[in-house]
């Protein structure tokens, strides 16, 4: 009997991973409810609530980041990605004292990932599979109407984000950023049934008797 081959990925308590992708997000929402009414003042000057919590949140990001990494040995380019532009567009909103940086965070990433399946299909590739295929085993087609819909997605997503933040009050962003956005991907994602049943690929270990 042959032992199954273990993959580079370390195996992680789901609890543990929830916790540590979803925390300093929760804890940004916290602190900015307790926060938003007060001024500081930092150095000679005036920083509101709202840039002190984002200020917080880039040290926690890392560390999250940091420990799934140490936890699992590896981060989805995404993850990569997110943390990047958290701690850059994050960085200039603290630096500059300007909040808008920070909430254009959420559109130059849907832009990015948005772009980058687009240019994909543009080559009769699919992008999503490279990186997703050993989570949900898809025929070609499959692969290619998922990664069209995704990338649309993400782009009204990016077309979303500008609309509010540059439209609604910072409460309105701050609310959509902690539910509005985690919802309408679970929701997506939820429409995707039938795309799973109809060009799924059973696994192998199914097929076994």
């Amino acid at each position: 009997m042959t032992r199954p081959e273990k993959t580079a990925d370390k195996q992680i308590n789901p609890t543990l991973k929830m916790v540590l992708e979803l925390g300093p997000i929760v804890l940004f929402f916290i602190g900015y409810l307790k926060l938003r009414e007060d001024v500081f003042l930092i150095a000679g000057q005036e920083y509101k609530g709202f840039i002190v919590v984002t200020a917080a949140f880039i040290p926690l990001m890392i560390l999250s980041t940091l420990a799934l990494w140490k936890l699992t040995g590896h981060l989805s380019k995404m993850q990569i990605a997110t943390l990047v532009l958290v701690v850059f567009m994050g960085g200039l909103s603290v630096w500059l004292n300007d909040e808008r940086f920070f909430k254009m965070k959420p559109t130059l990433i849907y832009l990015l990932f948005g772009g980058a399946l687009g240019a994909g299909l543009l080559r009769g590739q699919s992008y999503l599979k490279l990186v997703m295929e050993e989570l949900m085993p898809l025929e070609h087609e499959g692969w290619m109407i998922l990664t069209r819909r995704i990338c649309l997605f993400f782009l009204a997503l990016a077309v979303a984000n500008e609309a509010i933040w540059r439209s609604q009050s910072t409460d309105t962003w701050v609310y959509f950023k902690t539910f509005g956005l985690p919802v309408a991907m679970f929701a997506f994602f939820m429409f995707q049934g039938q795309v799973f049943q109809k060009h799924g690929i059973p696994d192998d270990d199914e097929n076994e008797v």
